[in-house]
C-alpha cells in the first residue's frame, strides 16, 4: 500500500501499515494517551491506538463546519468521481482491509471478505445516486407562483459505528452522508478502530478535501459524544448500537433539535411455518443465527417453529450447529470465530446459565471453548418458557433458542410480542401466506425464505425500540438531506407581454 505522507504513527500487521491516530481536518493527529486493541482469537494485543478527547472531537467538528459550505457546493459529477476513485482504491486494498478486519474483530476471513464486498457495493451505489438527487416543480394551487422543492445537506454529521461490522457500518453511513454533501465526524468502535482508519485513509488518498472526513478513536465515548452533541453546529447524528445508548443520544439531541438516525437492538423472530421447506429453513437459520458468532442485530433471536415440523427442524438444526467449526478466523475451515472480548464472553456464559434455570432443554453446546481466545460453542436450547426475561432480550451470541407454536396466528402473536422491531424471517412455500404474514409482522424488514437481507438498494432499519430512520437505498441519502421549498412569484401576463 501507499502510506499517507502525513501519517505520524502506525502499526504493521501481516505486512500492512495501518494508521493508529486520529484524523482531523486533513491531518493524522497523535495524542498523549493510547489504548490497546486485541485480537479476540488469541487475547493478545495487536496495536496501541491513540485515544481522542472531547476537545479532539470538537476540533473535528470545527474542521467539518469549515468544510461544509465548499463540500455542499461540489458539483454532483465531481463528487461522484471522488466516490468512484475511492471505490477503486477500496478494491485495490481488499486483502489488507479484510486481513485487519479479521485480526481485530475475530470474524472468519470468509465473513470479512463478504462484509468487504457488501461495503464496496454500498459505496458504489452511493456514487451512482449522487447525480440523481432531484427536486420537484409545480404551479401554485391558486396560480401566480411556482412551487419548487429541492434538497440541501443537513450539515456536519456525527457517525457512531459499532464493532461487529466495522467496515460495513462506516461505508454505509459515511457513504450516504458524503453523497448528500455532509462532512462527517466518525467515532470508531473501541474494539475495531483499525478497519475504520483504513477506510478513512482510502478516502483521504482518493482526494476527499480536508475537513470533509474526520475520525476520532476514544476510550471515553460518552464524553466525546456529549461534547459534540451539545454544539449547535452539529446537525445530524447517525448511530448503530444498543437501544440504551440510542436513547441517551436522543436525549442529547433534543436541546439542539439534532436530526437523528438510530439503528438499534433487535429480537429477530425466525418463523418456520408448517408448509416450509425444512432443509432450506435449517440452512438459512444456521447462517442467520451463527454468522459473526451471533453478534448481529439482525440475527435470528427466537426461532419459532410450527409443531408439525419442529421435530424434523430441531433434529437437523442441532446436527448442523454441532458440525460448525469454531476457531481462528485465518483457518479456512473456521465457520465461527470468537466473541469480541472477555467481557462479552462472560455475558454469553451468564446467558446460558439463565437459560439453564428456566423451562428449557440444552440440546448442544453451552460452554466456552478452552483457549486463550474468547470462543464459545454453538449452543441450542429448546425453550418452553416464554415469560422469562431472558426470552425477551437480544442474545447477541452464538445461542439459538427454538420455540414451538401450534398455528400461524400464534407464531405471529409471539413474534410481535417484543419491544423491538428490526428484522423478521418467514419460511413458507405459499406466496399468499408469505405476503400476509409479512404484512402482519411489526418489523421494519421481513425476509422471506432467506436468512440474509442486506443490499445497497434496500431500505434498512426498524421500528419501535429498534430505531429511527433508514440506511441503504434511496432513503439513506435522504436521511442526510433537508427538503427546501421555494415559492417563486410568476407574473404570467407581464412575462408574455
Amino acid at each position: 500500500m501507499t502510506a499517507s505522507t502525513t501519517l505520524p504513527d502506525s502499526v504493521t500487521l501481516h505486512g500492512h501499515i495501518v494508521p493508529t491516530t486520529l484524523f482531523v481536518g486533513g491531518q493524522w493527529r497523535t495524542t498523549e494517551e493510547t489504548f490497546a486493541v486485541d485480537n479476540p482469537a488469541t487475547g493478545k494485543e495487536i496495536a496501541q491506538v491513540h485515544t481522542g478527547s472531547a476537545q479532539d472531537a470538537l476540533d473535528a467538528l470545527d474542521a467539518a463546519d469549515r468544510a461544509q459550505r465548499s463540500w455542499r457546493s461540489v458539483a454532483p459529477r465531481d463528487r461522484a468521481e471522488l466516490f468512484r476513485r475511492a471505490h477503486a482504491a477500496l478494491l485495490a486494498r481488499a486483502d489488507e482491509i479484510t486481513t485487519v478486519m479479521t485480526l481485530e474483530s475475530g470474524k472468519p476471513l470468509a465473513e470479512s471478505r463478504g462484509e468487504f464486498a457488501l461495503s464496496a457495493d454500498f459505496f458504489l451505489w452511493y456514487a451512482e445516486q449522487i447525480a440523481h438527487l432531484h427536486g420537484t416543480y409545480a404551479p401554485g394551487s391558486r396560480g401566480g407562483y411556482r412551487i419548487v422543492t429541492t434538497h440541501q445537506p443537513v450539515g456536519p454529521s456525527l457517525l457512531i459505528t459499532p464493532w461487529n461490522f466495522p467496515l460495513l457500518m462506516i461505508a454505509r453511513k459515511a457513504g450516504a452522508a458524503l453523497a448528500a454533501g455532509c462532512p462527517v465526524i466518525v467515532k470508531s468502535a473501541r474494539e475495531t478502530p483499525l478497519t475504520c482508519a483504513l477506510f478513512v485513509q482510502v478516502l483521504e488518498e482518493s482526494g476527499f478535501p480536508a475537513g470533509v472526513v474526520n475520525l476520532i478513536h476514544t476510550t471515553s465515548s460518552s464524553s466525546v459524544s456529549e461534547a459534540v452533541m451539545a454544539d449547535r453546529r452539529l446537525r445530524k447524528v447517525s448511530f448503530t448500537g444498543s437501544t440504551g445508548v440510542g436513547s441517551t443520544l436522543l436525549r442529547q439531541a433534543a436541546p439542539g433539535i439534532v436530526n437523528a438516525s438510530m439503528e438499534l437492538g433487535g429480537d429477530g423472530p425466525f418463523l418456520v411455518l408448517d408448509d416450509a421447506d425444512v432443509d432450506l429453513a435449517v440452512e438459512q437459520a444456521i447462517v442467520c443465527k451463527f454468522r459473526n458468532a451471533g453478534q448481529a442485530c439482525v440475527a435470528a433471536n427466537r426461532i419459532i417453529v410450527h409443531a408439525s415440523v419442529v421435530e424434523e427442524f430441531t433434529t437437523k438444526f442441532v446436527a448442523a450447529a454441532r458440525a460448525l467449526k469454531v476457531g481462528d478466523g485465518f483457518d479456512p475451515k473456521t465457520e465461527i470465530g470468537p466473541i469480541i472480548s472477555r467481557r462479552q464472553l462472560d455475558t454469553v456464559t451468564r446467558l446460558v446459565e439463565q437459560l439453564r434455570e428456566i423451562d428449557a432443554d440444552l440440546l448442544t453446546g453451552g460452554s466456552a471453548v478452552e483457549s486463550s481466545g474468547y470462543f464459545f460453542e454453538p449452543t441450542v436450547f429448546a425453550v418452553r418458557d416464554r415469560t422469562s426475561a431472558v426470552c425477551k432480550q437480544e442474545l447477541f451470541a452464538p445461542i439459538a433458542t427454538i420455540y414451538t407454536v401450534g398455528s400461524t396466528a400464534e407464531a405471529i402473536e409471539f413474534a410481535n410480542d417484543t419491544t423491538y422491531g428490526l428484522a423478521a424471517y418467514v419460511f413458507t412455500r405459499d406466496l399468499s401466506r408469505a405476503v400476509t404474514v409479512s404484512e402482519h409482522l411489526d418489523f421494519g424488514m421481513v425476509s422471506v425464505n432467506r436468512g440474509i437481507m442486506a443490499d445497497p438498494a434496500a431500505s434498512f432499519g426498524g421500528v419501535k425500540a429498534s430505531g429511527l430512520g433508514r440506511e441503504g437505498g434511496h432513503d439513506a441519502i435522504n436521511e442526510f438531506l433537508e427538503p427546501k421549498y421555494l415559492a417563486i412569484t410568476v407574473d404570467e401576463k407581464e412575462a408574455l407581454a
